[in-house]
């Protein structure tokens, strides 16, 4: 089972990044895939630590993925980089072992440290469609065009229906995203 989280990670100089990243978890080991190359790849390969961040602001994938303002970050206690300010819950991460592979290598991780921050209230529909729609536009360019703005329109619906100020923000940016990228198709790039 794959479960929607945010990864952060630090340079060996500590410039933070925030990624939104599916990932697995396999007895006490969490699996991460990033694509090369990645900004998360080479943080976790050259320290050898990442913090797995679960939160319920559905802000934090969109504003990732739509290169928005990043949300706020602090250091977690040991020092081994940096969590989400205002997330949920995370975990401090431990590299043990590379598979690696020309497209996804595998980063198998360690739980050094892990904290509770707040309690989970559960998603949302429209939580659940900003996801969906963030991992559709981190392919944009994988995937053909027609299939991302057909499965934009079914989502629409849980957005149209559940969608608090926060899920329509994080909708925006990515349909913004999307309609970017088809005015670059079109040789129109928008602002």
């Amino acid at each position: 089972m794959i479960y929607e989280t945010i990864v952060t990670t630090c340079s060996p100089d500590g410039e933070a990044h925030i990624a939104p990243f599916g990932i697995q978890w396999h007895d006490d080991k969490v699996l991460i895939m990033p694509f090369k190359p990645s900004t998360t790849l080479q943080n976790v390969l050259q320290t050898g630590f990442a913090v797995l961040n679960l939160t319920d602001d559905v802000r934090v994938f969109a504003a990732a993925i739509a290169k928005k303002t990043a949300f706020a970050t602090e250091s977690v206690v040991d020092g081994k980089g940096v969590r989400l300010k205002e997330c949920l819950a995370h975990h401090v991460l431990t590299l043990e072992h590379v598979e690696d592979d020309g497209t996804r290598p595998k980063l198998w991780m360690r739980v050094l440290h892990s904290e509770s921050h707040a309690p989970f209230m559960g998603f949302n529909r429209a939580q659940a469609a900003v996801i969906e729609l963030a991992v559709l536009v981190s392919r944009l360019q994988r995937l053909p065009i027609d299939k991302i703005t057909q499965e934009m329109q079914y989502l629409q619906i849980a957005i149209d229906k559940t969608a608090g100020p926060r899920e329509q923000e994080a909708w925006q940016w990515l349909v913004d995203c999307v309609n970017n990228h088809l005015a670059q198709q079109s040789g129109m790039q928008q602002a």
